[in-house]
């Protein structure tokens, strides 16, 4: 985190050191009407003010606040399909936008104080990433600055938003529901591993839509005729002692709860499921593409791009109460063929003929 706070220290001073050169030359040129004050210049250097065509130069960048609860070093991908959803719409970081970036770091304790911090900057937008609380907290730190979320849950049950297409407020953003597929990706689940009768269900007790997902896919398994295993984990020890729990109690197959903690943890998921000889589901393809079985859920990084050019709808002037929210409309099936034969799986030909991408 103090890596990426130094980049972006030193992209804001490498960018007002261009400001001070471009009306140096403006000076030296004679493009001016007076001569410039030495206390001018300086103090628009040292940032305490700054000169005219300096301060003409920022007015013509807006600044967004990006607000996330993990940490910025295992969400690379992400961030830069955010970034190019940003490029799409004409906005370049360190030319035409600045980003203020807090991360939580997993702590989402710390969200609150963050998502404050960015409001006192007076930031022109917030776009919040990373599980319900970094949405949350930046929702309850402002009623005036707009606040573009990106979210498996469904935004209309968590209260960020009046309806979909009229959010209403301050808050828009984008959706993928990956927390309303439990019953499908359970169902799918149960088709590839018939013989668990017991079947697992992962989740983080510090997501504050963990007790509806657990109802909803406890539901589902109830239906399906399966008995369903709640374990919780919110740290990486917890994952460990997870797979143990599952262990002991003859757990079939586990079904990873949507969370962004776990999204964070995705090469200890995969070893553990290895080392537990565990068939285990995800809801995000690199799960898969590192070794895991099986994932169901949308493009993670399509979301992230989406979510990009619904923040720069904001800066155009589209208003956040106005601004429909943008929802999933594809989901993504992958299949790991060699992690199924090391788990001595054989995958019906019937179920990998509905498979979006097979990992061979």
């Amino acid at each position: 985190m103090q890596r990426a706070d130094a980049a972006d220290q030193a992209s804001s001073i490498a960018w007002r050191v261009r400001d001070m050169v471009s009306v140096l030359s403006m000076v030296s040129s004679g493009h001016v009407d007076r001569p410039m004050r030495r206390r001018e210049f300086l103090i628009g250097f040292g940032g305490a003010a700054i000169c005219p065509w300096a301060a003409r130069a920022q007015q013509d960048r807006p600044v967004i606040g990006f607000l996330h609860g993990a940490s910025r070093s295992e969400f690379p991908k992400q961030v830069a399909a955010f970034h190019r959803g940003l490029n799409e719409a004409g906005y370049i970081e360190g030319q035409n936008l600045t980003i203020e970036y807090r991360w939580a770091d997993n702590q989402p304790e710390r969200l609150p104080a963050l998502a404050a911090d960015l409001v006192r900057r007076q930031v022109a937008a917030i776009v919040s990433f990373g599980g319900p609380q970094s949405i949350l907290a930046a929702k309850n730190a402002t009623a005036t600055v707009p606040v573009v979320f990106n979210t498996g849950a469904d935004p209309v049950k968590m209260g960020l938003v009046a309806s979909l297409n009229r959010p209403g407020g301050n808050v828009t953003g984008s959706s993928f529901f990956s927390e309303e597929l439990g019953a499908k990706a359970l169902d799918l689940l149960h088709e590839i591993v018939p013989r668990a009768k017991t079947v697992g269900l992962l989740i983080n007790p510090r997501n504050p839509e963990t007790p509806r997902q657990s109802a909803e896919t406890a539901a589902a398994a109830r239906a399906l005729g399966l008995t369903l295993e709640i374990v919780r984990a919110g740290t990486p020890p917890e994952i460990d002692q997870a797979f143990d729990t599952l262990t002991e109690r003859r757990v079939g197959a586990l079904l990873i709860g949507p969370d962004a903690f776990y999204g964070s943890r995705i090469q200890q998921l995969v070893a553990l499921a290895a080392s537990h000889r565990m068939p285990v589901m995800s809801y995000r393809r690199d799960f898969v593409e590192a070794g895991g079985l099986v994932s169901y859920g949308t493009n993670i990084l399509e979301a992230y791009r989406q979510t990009a050019l619904q923040v720069t709808r904001v800066l155009k002037g589209a208003k956040p109460a106005e601004l429909p929210v943008i929802q999933a409309t594809k989901f993504e099936f992958v299949i790991n063929l060699k992690t199924a034969r090391s788990l001595g799986i054989d995958i019906p030909g019937a179920i990998s003929a509905r498979a979006d991408d097979i990992i061979e």
